[in-house]
């Protein structure tokens, strides 16, 4: 089940996200929001749905490479507040800490300048949660660098591949 009720604006977004299958290796289904993203009022409704349980309790988005980034991107705007890129390796001109993560098709890393002043209070948005490595990689780099996670969301989980036993408690706007 959602963790939000689906409004038709939120029904009619979830509809735009295709399932591209062995993508992108074989027996992977691959999750495509380009076309919610296209769209004004699905990308509005989804945004206000990553940051709604969150209102008030955050200073600052971190997206996650490369469809977080534009999620978050979006909900930094609408919530008004900054946003701090967690990047691949090797695409930052100056990282602070890198954590190594696994996928459910290989390894990857990830890095994350310090800009933040300690303390800060930030919203980790990615765009799926599949097996849980890439968000929980995400916090630990934001935790290892002085800054506390309030709070994870994503637009859409793949239930089945343990992704919320690996992360704990986290907001989801669509399941499948």
């Amino acid at each position: 089940m959602p963790d939000t009720e689906l409004s038709p604006a939120l029904v009619r977004a979830e509809s735009l996200i295709r399932s591209i299958p062995d993508y992108p290796e074989a027996g992977i289904i691959f999750r495509d929001i380009t076309p919610l993203l296209a769209d004004a009022e699905a990308l509005r409704a989804t945004t206000d749905a990553i940051i709604a349980p969150f209102a008030g309790q955050f200073d600052v988005v971190a997206g996650i490479e490369a469809r977080g980034f534009i999620l978050a991107g979006a909900a930094a705007i609408a919530a008004g507040v900054g946003l701090i890129p967690i990047r691949k390796a090797g695409k930052l001109p100056r990282p602070a800490a890198s954590v190594d993560y696994a996928l459910e098709y290989g390894t990857a890393t990830i890095e994350m300048h310090d800009d933040l002043p300690a303390g800060s209070r930030v919203l980790l948005i990615d765009d799926v949660l599949a097996t849980g490595g890439t968000l929980a990689a995400g916090r630990e780099l934001v935790e290892h660098l002085g800054s506390h996670v309030v709070g994870i969301s994503v637009l859409f989980e793949i239930d089945g591949l343990g992704g919320r036993d690996a992360i704990g408690d986290l907001h989801t706007v669509f399941h499948a």
